[in-house]
């Protein structure tokens, strides 16, 4: 598990645009956290470092927005689970069509989407309570499966 603090919507975003570099067709990334955690800030920094068309943004109306490659990389699938009422309705979206081809990035995952994948990265973000501690975000990445290489990762998210 690696545990690390983000000071501001920037730094978030450039978190995601790290992580970005070593994510591959295939992966699923599982967002949790409140709401304004920063989840969509995240996503929207993957998006940019696998070079997909955008813009990312909160797909809450639409359950899931395909961000095809602008780069010869594999697309972004972005999903927002919080409409959601479980396993079912998720399945409903068939992801298993294009989990193999793309990153699958499932915002309000936990709880909901760990099926999908047994290689999965799970991210948790909490927000940080007292004044003196400002936007300041705690995320918590924790490798599940046998597809990440955890030296690797450390190296891709620290700042």
């Amino acid at each position: 598990m690696i545990d690390l603090d983000v000071p501001d919507a920037e730094s978030m975003t450039a978190l995601g645009e790290r992580l970005a570099a070593v994510l591959r067709a295939g992966d699923l990334v599982l967002l949790g956290g409140d709401l304004g955690a920063g989840k969509t800030t995240l996503a929207q920094g993957v998006g940019a470092g696998l070079g997909v068309r955008g813009p990312v943004t909160s797909p809450t109306f639409v359950i899931a927005r395909v961000h095809p490659s602008l780069v010869d990389g594999p697309p972004l699938v972005h999903v927002d689970a919080y409409r959601l009422g479980g396993w079912d309705e998720l399945e409903d979206i068939d992801l298993e069509a294009t989990l193999d081809e793309a990153v699958t990035l499932v915002e309000w995952g936990e709880g909901v989407a760990e099926g999908l994948a047994g290689d999965r990265l799970e991210i948790h973000i909490d927000r940080s309570h007292g004044a003196d501690l400002g936007d300041v975000r705690h995320v918590r990445v924790r490798a599940v499966g046998g597809r990440w290489d955890e030296a690797a990762l450390v190296a891709a998210v620290a700042p």
